[in-house]
């Protein structure tokens, strides 16, 4: 149907084109074999910055769209949604 792993790197392309302050992004997938309509759903949350208004969201939103739907062969119904991260959320990296 379409290649999750292509669609993952292709946010992740659009949101550092949109966003130089963006560092990597963690995506995930979560197929599943038993739905109703065949669908895609993705979200995308980013650290909430001064920068990241209603203009940037709209701008970064029409981005992933297009850019996403270019890589899905098939009809489907498409969602997306863009949300803000708390202030207090912590990402980092573990390395015990």
């Amino acid at each position: 149907m379409f290649d999750p792993k292509a669609i993952l790197t292709e946010i992740e392309a659009v949101i550092q084109e949109h966003d130089d302050s963006a560092g990597d992004c963690k995506g995930r997938g979560y197929p599943t074999s038993h739905y109703h309509h065949s669908h895609i759903t993705i979200s995308v949350a980013l650290l909430a910055k001064p920068h990241r208004d209603e203009a940037y969201s709209n701008a970064l939103l029409s981005k992933l769209e297009t850019r996403i739907k270019a890589l899905i062969p098939v009809p489907c119904a498409f969602s997306l949604g863009l949300e803000f991260l708390t202030p207090f959320y912590v990402t980092s990296l573990h390395k015990p």
